[in-house]
C-alpha cells in the first residue's frame, strides 16, 4: 500500500500516468528535490509511472517529445529546470507550436522565499534565476500557461493543460512549478482517477463541406496544395485513391508531412506555380504558407478553400493568402468528409478525362525535372539531390521514416507511405531532426528511422548530448550529415534576393562560411556509434548499406557525406 499523502512534486508522475503519458523527458535542477524524492518513493512501492528519460540538453528533450507525437499521435511531457532550462527549451516550444504538436511543458520556478519555509532558497542561483515573468520565455508559443499557486492544484492543472494541448488546434501548454509549492503535501488516493477534462475536437461545418465539394467536383483544373499531410494512415490511403479517381493535381510545397506518394500520377512536385496559374479551384490543405506570393500567382477567377485545424493560422500575425472558404477541423476528419461529399456529387466523365490529361502533363514535367536534378556527376561527387536519391534506393522496400532538416530533399528522395517523411517545422528552430528521430524511434522501435541534416543543423542539435541519449536508450537510428561547410540556406536566400550582387559573385560569401569543418564522425564515435565520412557515390552506397546493417544490430550509425555547395 502506498502513502496516504505525497508532495505535489511527487504527485506529478502519478497524475501523468493517469493522463496516459508514456514518457517524461527531463533535464533536472535544484528545483527538482520533491519530484526526485517522489520518484524514489514510488519505486519502493512498484507504482507504475511514465518513464523518466534523463536528457542532458533541453532542446533534445523538446525534439524527442515532438518526434514521439508524430509517430504515436500521443502527447508527451517535458520537465525542465527553472528559467535557464526553459530558455533552452524555448526553440522546441516554437517548433511544436508551428507544427501543431501537443505537449505538456513544465519547468520549476526558483523559490520565491528566502527562509523559514521548506523549499526556500539555499544557493546563490536561487537569487540569480528569479524572473519577473518566467513564462514570457514561451508564452507566445503556448496555448495556455499557469503558475501553480497551491499544492492541491497539481492534478486539476495537469488535467486542464493536457486537455487544452490536445484540443483543436493542438499545441504545447506550459505549467510553472514553484519549489515551495511542490514541497507541500496532497492526498495520494485520487491521483489515479480518470482525467477531469476531455479535449475538444472541432467538427467541420457541413454546409461548408458541401460548398467545397460542389466547387471541387465541377472544377475544370483543380489543384490541392498539401503541406502537413493528409491526417492518419487511412485518410492518406483514401486521398491517393480519391485524387486518382477525380484527376486532381497535388503539390507538396515545402511539405513537412507527406500527403501523397511522390511517385503518384497526380503528384506534380513541390512547385505549384504552373498549376496555380490555370487552376480554377485551389484547396489549401493545412498549409501555413501555401505558395510564394511574389513568385506564384492565382488565376483571377480562382476560388481558394483553406482546410485544417486552424485554417487561418490565427497565431501568425501576418498571413494574407486569399481565402474564399475556410473549413476548420482535424485534417483526417475534414478531408474524409470532403472526399465523401465530392464522390456523392460526382464528376462528369469527360471532365475527369480532361483533368487526367492535364495532370499527366504536369506529373511528366515533374519527373523530367527530378531526372535532371538527380543525374550523377561524371566525377562521382555528391550533391544534396543525389544523396537523397541514393538514400531512397537504399531504403526501398523497408518501412522507414526520414526526418530531414535542411538535409535530403522530398522528390529526389522517393517517399510512398504515411509517416515516411517529416521535414523541419517552418518556425526554423535548428537542431530538430536528430532528437525528433530519437523520439520517433522510442514510439516505433521496429521501424527504420533516419535523421538527415546539414552540418549547421547537426551542430545546433547539441550532438554530444543527442549521441549520449541514443546510446543510453539504445535508439539505433541512422544519422546522415550533409556537409557543405556553409550555411547553405543563407547562401540561397542571398542569391535569391541579389542574384547578380557582390555576395553572389564573391569567392566566399560573408557570414555563410563554416570552414574549417569539424570531423563529425569523432563526435559520434565518442558515444561508440559506428561512423564514416564519404565524399563520392561509391563510398556513400557502401556506407548506407553498412549503416542500415549496424542499426539492425542495435547500434547508432552516422554518415558524414561531404557534398558540393548548392
Amino acid at each position: 500500500m502506498g502513502p496516504e499523502k505525497v508532495t505535489a512534486g511527487g504527485a506529478i508522475f502519478p497524475r501523468l500516468q493517469a493522463l496516459g503519458i508514456d514518457y517524461v523527458f527531463v533535464n533536472s535542477g535544484t528545483d527538482f528535490p520533491p519530484i526526485i524524492e517522489g520518484l524514489a518513493q514510488a519505486a519502493q512501492t512498484d507504482h507504475p509511472l511514465p518513464q523518466a528519460v534523463v536528457v542532458p540538453h533541453e532542446h533534445a528533450a523538446m525534439g524527442m517529445a515532438h518526434g514521439y507525437y508524430l509517430m504515436s499521435g500521443r502527447a508527451q511531457a517535458v520537465l525542465l529546470h527553472t528559467n535557464v532550462g526553459l530558455a533552452n527549451g524555448a526553440i522546441g516550444a516554437l517548433n511544436a507550436a508551428c507544427d501543431h504538436v501537443p505537449m505538456l511543458l513544465m519547468s520549476g520556478r526558483t523559490p520565491a522565499t528566502e527562509q523559514d519555509r521548506f523549499g526556500a532558497r539555499t544557493v546563490p542561483i536561487g537569487w540569480g534565476q528569479e524572473m519577473r515573468d518566467q513564462t514570457a520565455l514561451v508564452r507566445e508559443a503556448c496555448k495556455w500557461d499557469y503558475e501553480l499557486r497551491f499544492p492541491e492544484q497539481i492534478a486539476p492543472m495537469l488535467d486542464r493543460g493536457f486537455a487544452i494541448a490536445n484540443s483543436t488546434p493542438k499545441g504545447p501548454v506550459y505549467l510553472n512549478l514553484p519549489r515551495e509549492v511542490l514541497c507541500e503535501e496532497v492526498p495520494a488516493g485520487t491521483l489515479g482517477a480518470a482525467p477531469m477534462l476531455a479535449p475538444v475536437a472541432i467538427a467541420p461545418d457541413e454546409n461548408a463541406i458541401t460548398a467545397a465539394a460542389n466547387l471541387l467536383a465541377d472544377a475544370k483544373r483543380p489543384l490541392i496544395i498539401a503541406q502537413r499531410g493528409a491526417g492518419n494512415a487511412r485518410t492518406f490511403a483514401a486521398f491517393g485513391d480519391f485524387v486518382a479517381r477525380h484527376g486532381i493535381a497535388v503539390s507538396s510545397w515545402w511539405a513537412t508531412h507527406l500527403a501523397l506518394a511522390t511517385d503518384h500520377p497526380c503528384h506534380i512536385g513541390q512547385d505549384p506555380g504552373a498549376a496555380m496559374a490555370d487552376a480554377d479551384v485551389v484547396i489549401v490543405l493545412d498549409c501555413l504558407a501555401p505558395w510564394w506570393p511574389d513568385k506564384h500567382k492565382l488565376h483571377p477567377d480562382a476560388k481558394v478553400i483553406h482546410i485544417g485545424p486552424d485554417p487561418l493560422f490565427s497565431r501568425t500575425p501576418t498571413r494574407g493568402f486569399r481565402c474564399d472558404l475556410a473549413i476548420a477541423g482535424e485534417t483526417d476528419v475534414t478531408l474524409g468528409r470532403l472526399m465523401q461529399a465530392t464522390d456523392q456529387h460526382g464528376t462528369d466523365p469527360g471532365l475527369a478525362a480532361r483533368r487526367h490529361q492535364s495532370v499527366r502533363a504536369l506529373h511528366d514535367r515533374y519527373c523530367a525535372d527530378m531526372d535532371h536534378l538527380t543525374a550523377p556527376r561524371p566525377d562521382g561527387a555528391l550533391t544534396k539531390a543525389r544523396v537523397s536519391q541514393l538514400l531512397g534506393s537504399a531504403l526501398a522496400g523497408t518501412p522507414s521514416t526520414v526526418f530531414s532538416e535542411l538535409g535530403t530533399m522530398l522528390g529526389p528522395l522517393p517517399r510512398q507511405d504515411h509517416q515516411s517523411w517529416f521535414q523541419e517545422p517552418h518556425s526554423g528552430g535548428l537542431g530538430w531532426s536528430f532528437p525528433a528521430a530519437m523520439g520517433a524511434k522510442l514510439a516505433s522501435p521496429d521501424r527504420t528511422i533516419i535523421a538527415t541534416m546539414g552540418d549547421g543543423s547537426y551542430m545546433f542539435a547539441n550532438p554530444t548530448a543527442c549521441h549520449q541519449i541514443a546510446e543510453a536508450l539504445g535508439l539505433a537510428i541512422v544519422i546522415i550529415v550533409l556537409n557543405n561547410a556553409e550555411w547553405g540556406a543563407v547562401r540561397q536566400s542571398v542569391k535569391g534576393m541579389y542574384p547578380n550582387g557582390s555576395a553572389a559573385r564573391a569567392n566566399t560569401m560573408p557570414l555563410t562560411d563554416l570552414a574549417p569543418s569539424p570531423d563529425f564522425t569523432k563526435t559520434a564515435q565518442a558515444s561508440r556509434a559506428w561512423a564514416v565520412c564519404v565524399s563520392d557515390e561509391t563510398g556513400l552506397i557502401t556506407a548506407l548499406t553498412d549503416a542500415l546493417a549496424q542499426t539492425t544490430a542495435g547500434r547508432v550509425a552516422l554518415i558524414e557525406a561531404r557534398i558540393l555547395p548548392d
